[in-house]
């Protein structure tokens, strides 16, 4: 008896899948659902919901109370006018954000974009998913950046809101006395804040890279706040113009320049390119370090030697050609600190002009011109009295100016304090009827004299890198 021949229903049921199947299965997916993917990932966290509501909110309570304080912020650039004009408030927020908040901001959000896929093991699951490494890394380097974006959008925003809202859209003083209409001001501030995207993204890109070589260790989360804490603090050392400018960190300082007219532009075009060349290259180096990981190893981890050499030491080789090139263009311009007799006098002798102008009509005086004014300054180092530079608390200058149909020449003397960016505050030192303390009547309400307080922003530059 011969075994019955198998009848089609008797054999496998199961069917090899198709080409075009194994053709879809072995496909990538798109960058923009891994994107999206993301993108959800990170907005589902409760610290980044807390940031964004944060973000959104605290500044502009923060503006809004402290524009209603007897006492302002003075020692904080714009600080001395959140009583005159709302358009100081995010200028003070910017000052406060591009030191503390902004490298926060970047650590907790890109210093944590790749570690957190370390700690939870799902490394394998996402590639599995995904099928390729590079659209892995631009999609997480896409919405991260996409956090930030709205992280500053939000600080910007609410900040902004809370001052036009408690004082008002008054015309704004530049840190050369001049004034900017409320329209002008917008598209200063706006500007201002534009301007650090730039160091932004390259501390995001510094976390990125951190994450990444350093994987679940916490000092990749912390890796953007102390890159910045570090330039913070190389930026109050009297350093060489050609080396502060070659760090990225100088171009959230550096916006100060937008505020005087003309505006000092130099510093702030080179700022903001140095910063997007150590955005691509810590990027790249990221990018570069990720693709060589090999994921199926779980000790294949961060290790020391592997931070310094593929992290710490270019980035460190990055500054020095920076500032290579920096010294190389403008010799001359860059090798000292930047602070001189020459431009201190001009700075000061140009704001003292404009706010005289504009303690004129708050007094009801006859209105002048700058030109009619022809102010001068003469100033000291010290003992220093004849090429005197470097920032300090001793300089000391003497303002001279010419009224129209009056003989005799009006003085005015001011304490300097000078920092290493350029900033300087300028404290009257008499005669007390044209810089003392006293209160003037605005349509804002009783406000300090004009001339008594004042900032100012000396131009470190020289006139080949001029904006």
């Amino acid at each position: 008896m011969t075994a019955p021949t198998p009848t089609p229903m008797a054999a496998s049921t199961a069917t090899p899948p198709s080409a075009p199947d194994q053709a879809a299965a072995a496909r990538p997916v798109p960058v923009a659902r891994v994107y999206r993917f993301e993108l959800v990932k990170l907005v589902s966290q409760w610290r980044i919901r807390l940031l964004v509501l944060a973000c959104w909110v605290a500044p502009a309570v923060f503006v809004a109370a402290v524009s209603r304080q007897g006492t302002l912020p003075v020692d904080t650039l714009f600080g001395r006018w959140m009583h005159a004009t709302g358009w100081a408030g995010p200028l003070v927020v910017l000052g406060f954000a591009g030191t503390w908040a902004l490298p926060l901001l970047t650590s907790v959000v890109a210093g944590d974009v790749f570690a957190g896929e370390d700690r939870l093991g799902t490394w394998r699951h996402l590639l599995v998913a995904v099928r390729s490494p590079r659209r892995i890394f631009a999609a997480k380097a896409l919405a991260g950046l996409t956090v930030i974006l709205l992280l500053v959008a939000g600080l910007a925003c609410s900040s902004a809101a809370g001052g036009l809202v408690s004082v008002g859209d008054q015309p704004l003083v530049g840190l050369d006395g001049h004034l900017l209409a409320p329209g002008d001001a917008a598209a200063h501030v706006l500007l201002a804040w534009v301007c650090v995207l730039a160091p932004t993204l390259a501390l995001a890109a510094i976390g990125l890279l951190g994450s990444v070589v350093l994987w679940r260790s916490p000092m990749g989360l912390l890796l953007p706040a102390l890159v910045a804490l570090a330039m913070q603090l190389a930026q109050m050392l009297p350093l060489p113009v050609a080396v502060r400018l070659a760090l990225p960190g100088y171009a959230f300082i550096a916006w100060n320049g937008l505020f005087t007219r003309p505006a000092q532009l130099g510093p702030l075009l080179i700022g903001v390119a140095v910063c997007l060349v150590w955005a691509a290259a810590a990027t790249a180096l990221a990018l570069l370090l990720f693709l060589r990981r090999d994921f199926t190893n779980p000790s294949d981890g961060s290790s020391g030697r592997r931070a310094v050499t593929a992290g710490l030491l270019p980035l460190a080789g990055l500054v020095a050609l920076t500032v290579a090139v920096l010294a190389a263009a403008t010799p001359a311009t860059l090798t000292g600190s930047g602070i001189r007799q020459a431009g201190v006098e001009r700075s000061l002798a140009t704001a003292f002009a404009h706010l005289y102008r504009m303690q004129t009509g708050q007094l009801n005086r006859p209105a002048v011109t700058e030109a009619q004014l022809r102010a001068t300054a003469a100033c000291t180092k010290g003992d220093v009295s004849d090429g005197a530079q470097g920032a300090g608390n001793d300089w000391h200058c003497v303002v001279t100016w010419h009224l129209p149909g009056v003989e005799a020449t009006g003085t005015a003397v001011y304490q300097l304090d000078v920092t290493s960016d350029g900033r300087f505050v300028a404290d009257g030192d008499g005669p007390k009827e044209v810089n003392g303390y006293f209160l003037v009547r605005t349509p804002e309400g009783d406000a300090p004299n004009p001339l008594w307080q004042f900032d100012g922003n000396v131009e470190l530059l020289d006139h080949p890198l001029k904006g």
